[in-house]
């Protein structure tokens, strides 16, 4: 199939189809990454502006190289750096860069909806790397493509999200892509941690940790947004941990010998898993980051040839 749209705004606009083919287009581009020169022309000419309204290490670096590898111009603006700081609106800084003609804006922001009022108004493709406590699509996509390589397959497979499902765009994302590919998914985290009426998600709820992970064949834990966080919502750090922080021993009592263990990140280490599980033979973490930038390679790709070919036509 084609890829028609402007903009990757959500996994929940997305069919089983589209989200097939953004996974097949990264499984092509990974190899670039072995390369001994990492970089291919296709994207030669265009340009990506990355729009980071929020502090970002793997995503706005991802993109970044993203692009480089794929030959694009990257420019990157903070809103620490930009005219943000002296009151410009979020759409006057848009308007301004596509005056610019860029071919595609990625943009993260702490306002849900953000990445959509962009899309709605600027005529480049729009990218949405995490607008507040919404969607995060690409970070499910990466999190699909290293479960894939690492299973074979992703229908059928049983999912456990745990932590902090309330505030996090990444479990959104992950659902929706996940629910729409065959996926059993279950979250599991401190009642005050999981959205009312999260079942019409099409997922199970879990209310201890050891019942969410067994059996399962993927355990993602999720970042303690603090943050975003108002008080009262867990007691301390040390009673999160103790009750729903992932440990070595309580991965071998009750997960799967093959379990594959994933983070988002940043890691907070000693709360959401110790360093032994973080390192150790479950994990997969750092294979999302790697797959991180192949996602993003196929994200650009496909949305720059299919305006490309939309202006040709």
């Amino acid at each position: 199939m084609a890829w028609k749209r402007k903009d990757l705004l959500t996994t929940r606009e997305l069919d089983a189809a589209e989200i097939t083919l953004i996974l097949d287009t990264a499984t092509s581009l990974r190899e670039i990454s072995g390369r001994e020169i990492k970089k291919v022309p296709t994207l030669r000419g265009k340009t990506v502006v990355n729009l980071f309204y929020e502090a970002s290490t793997r995503t706005r670096t991802s993109f970044e190289i993203a692009g480089k590898w794929l030959s694009a111009d990257v420019i990157n603006f903070s809103a620490s750096t930009s005219s943000a700081g002296k009151g410009e609106t979020l759409l006057d800084t848009a308007r301004n860069i596509e005056a610019m003609s860029p071919d595609v804006v990625v943009v993260r922001h702490p306002s849900s909806g953000a990445a959509e009022l962009l899309a709605r108004t600027l005529g480049c493709g729009v990218v949405n790397a995490g607008d507040g406590a919404h969607e995060h699509p690409t970070q499910a996509l990466l999190d699909l493509l290293t479960i894939r390589q690492r299973k074979g397959h992703l229908d059928g497979l049983q999912v456990a999200i745990v932590g902090d499902v309330a505030h996090s765009r990444v479990a959104r994302s992950n659902i929706y892509a996940m629910r729409k590919l065959g996926m059993t998914v279950t979250v599991a985290g401190p009642p005050t941690l999981i959205p009312p009426q999260v079942q019409e998600l099409g997922v199970k709820v879990a209310h201890r940790l050891d019942d969410a992970i067994r059996d399962v064949d993927v355990i993602m834990m999720l970042r303690l947004q603090q943050e975003r966080m108002s008080a009262g919502l867990i007691p301390t750090l040390r009673e999160y941990a103790r009750y729903w922080g992932l440990s070595l021993d309580r991965l071998d009592a009750n997960a799967r010998p093959d379990v594959l263990i994933m983070h988002p990140g940043p890691v907070n280490r000693g709360i959401e898993l110790t360093p032994e599980v973080a390192d150790g033979p479950y994990s997969v973490i750092l294979e999302q980051t790697g797959n991180g930038v192949a996602v993003r390679m196929a994200v650009l790709f496909l949305l720059i040839g299919a305006r490309t070919a939309q202006e040709a036509a």
